[in-house]
């Protein structure tokens, strides 16, 4: 494991150059589509109990020239309560506006997450491959809480300080135009400034949180991988790189609160020299009788309500530009197209339903992202497995078994030519019935935070209790039962309460649950002892008789559980035959089956 100094790259890891925020955030529109009765009810309410502080101004003016400079009593305590009567409702409108958005904006945060797992479920393993996981991670958690409170807070006060402001500077200039004039003209540099912080801080705000990603990825790589960094003594090598990339972290969100920090000073400051010129100006009028007492008091009351309004622009449009960029990020991933929806040419007519096995038929495969000028992993690649049979696929390392059999359950695509089962091309059968009729088990087998029983079951949902047992006795997996809990015992994220054996015989057990028609097995007993994977062996014979499989295989006892053997060289099948055959026919398989590959080339130069 290491940690990087730079971002990982990957598609779409970096913000558009000319970006629109306004674009980016009407990508939202239909998850917020169900609730917006309740977010423009929200926003309606909100915009009230806004106005309703600006008359307050009004109110005083009134009490200014009215019932104080007449000294009425009972005028003043009018207006008193006039006063009060107008916080209470202003107070009480916004609390009820946090009451309409609060659930509604969970349920949206909920619906965008839950839709982002599933797409990352249909994405295609290459997809996965270059992504990484702590990435993917703060999209689902951080990128969504942002946008979660952009709805909730920014977007509604966005419309609500703007109508504000609009309607209180109408105010200002009817109750005198040129002190109003005043205040208007700081709102031509304020434009100029707000362009400017739009531009440098929305890139600002794209590092962060891809920074962040990254800095989630190393979090998890060193939980999970804590054995090895306290196996060999790298603890503080990784503590040490997790500090610098932390102090990038730092470093990204100083520069962030320098430029708001900057923002809100001239945002706060040309307002407020602004306001000190009117209170001049207008206290020389009202020196020299051209203004009434309570205008100026009204004047200057409305001018400070403003205040708050124009002073959270900063603040608004830094949140605003977060959200933006977490709305970007979060479509990186979902406008990734699932392998399902890909369109690739067929290269051979379909074939007529039936017992026909499985077939590849000029299969090639090349990574999406590898170099144009690389030869493809699998290279013309034909192999017919009649039903009922077991082919047991053998190469030296590299030559594009594991590549092959993850095409069968479609985790990656055919780039040329195609695959059948029983004369059916899988690429026009839906997931769903493919993953049904094809089980799989790999090398490295993969276990969740579940019971053991659990992550046996999720090779067949509708299997019962006797199928479980029947598919632990089969791969040897009888451990379970002693456990604390049995079948019910949690073993664990990954599985890492279990030795290697355990959980490789776990996810054989899943794979042969639900009794597949045809069964991909990644050399599944590699980290069985000989005394296991014999009896491993022997029960798994009784599941290959009534299931067509496809078993790579290092291990001679492993390709004596097959009827026959394809070689795999290259990327292509250089040989099909009985094990003895190719014992006397190829010199390739021979030293395999030895474990002479290093000689091979020495003898055939």
């Amino acid at each position: 494991m290491s940690v990087t100094s730079e971002p990982r790259a990957q598609e779409g890891g970096s913000a558009p150059r000319h970006r629109s925020t306004t674009r980016s955030l009407l990508r939202l529109w239909p998850y917020v589509r169900p609730v917006r009765a309740r977010l423009f009810t929200a926003a309606g309410v909100a915009v009230v109990a806004s106005c309703l502080g600006l008359v307050i101004p009004l109110v005083l003016k009134w009490m200014v020239d009215g019932p104080i400079t007449d000294r009425d009593p009972g005028g003043v305590w009018l207006g008193g309560a006039l006063l009060l009567a107008l916080g209470t409702a202003e107070a009480g409108l916004f609390g009820l506006r946090r009451w309409l958005v609060g659930r509604p904006l969970a349920s949206v945060e909920a619906a965008m997450r839950a839709d982002l797992y599933r797409h990352l479920q249909r994405l295609p393993v290459s997809f996965h491959d270059r992504w990484a996981s702590g990435q993917l991670l703060s999209r689902a958690t951080t990128d969504l809480m942002l946008l979660r409170m952009f709805l909730a807070f920014p977007l509604t006060f966005l419309v609500v300080n703007g109508v504000t402001v609009l309607a209180g500077f109408a105010i200002l200039l009817s109750q005198e135009w040129t002190l109003g004039l005043v205040l208007v003209v700081p709102a031509v540099p304020l434009v100029i400034l707000c362009s400017f912080f739009e531009t440098r801080y929305a890139a600002v705000a794209r590092t962060a949180q891809d920074q962040t990603g990254d800095l989630t990825t190393v979090v998890e790589e060193g939980v999970l991988g804590v054995r090895i960094v306290k196996g060999f003594g790298r603890h503080r090598s990784q503590a040490r790189a997790f500090r610098a990339l932390s102090e990038q972290v730092r470093s990204t969100e100083l520069h962030k609160a320098r430029l708001l920090a900057a923002l809100w000073a001239l945002i706060m400051t040309l307002p407020e020299l602004a306001i000190g010129a009117a209170l001049v100006l207008g206290t020389v009028r009202v020196a020299d009788g051209d203004l009434s007492a309570g205008t100026l008091v009204a004047f200057l009351s409305t001018a400070l309500t403003l205040r708050w309004p124009v002073e959270s622009l900063g603040f608004l449009l830094a949140m605003s530009q977060d959200a933006a960029t977490a709305t970007d990020r979060y479509f990186d991933v979902m406008d990734a197209v699932p392998a399902a929806a890909r369109d690739r040419p067929r290269t051979a007519p379909p074939r007529r339903r039936g017992e026909d096995g499985l077939r590849f038929e000029g299969v090639e495969f090349r990574y999406p992202d590898a170099p144009p000028e690389e030869p493809p992993v699998l290279r013309g690649v034909d192999l017919h497995i009649r039903p009922g049979e077991t082919m047991a696929l053998v190469g030296a390392t590299g030559s594009g078994k594991t590549t092959l059999t993850a095409l069968v359950p479609r985790l990656q695509e055919v780039t040329r030519g195609r695959i059948t089962l029983d004369g059916r091309d899988i690429t026009a059968l839906p997931r769903e019935e493919l993953r049904a009729l094809v089980a799989v088990a790999f090398e490295e087998p993969t276990l969740f935070s579940a019971t053991a029983g659990e992550n046996v079951l999720m090779g067949a949902p509708h299997a019962g209790r006797e199928d479980l047992l029947r598919a632990l006795k089969v791969a040897q997996a009888d451990f379970v039962h002693a456990l604390p809990e049995g079948t019910e015992t949690e073993v664990g994220e990954q599985g890492l309460s279990l030795s290697g054996g355990q959980r490789q015989r776990l996810a054989l057990a899943r794979a042969v649950v639900g009794g597949p028609r045809f069964l991909v097995l990644d050399d599944p007993l590699s980290a069985l002892d000989v005394h296991t994977e014999a009896l491993v062996e022997a029960a798994l014979r009784q599941v290959l008789a009534s299931t067509t499989a496809l078993v790579v295989a290092h291990r001679p006892s492993t390709v004596l559980l097959a009827d026959r053997v394809a070689l795999l060289s290259e990327g292509r099948i250089a040989a099909v035959g009985t094990h003895q055959r190719l014992l006397r026919e190829s010199a390739e398989y021979r030293s395999l089956m030895s474990g002479q590959e290093g000689e091979e080339g020495e003898r055939n130069p």
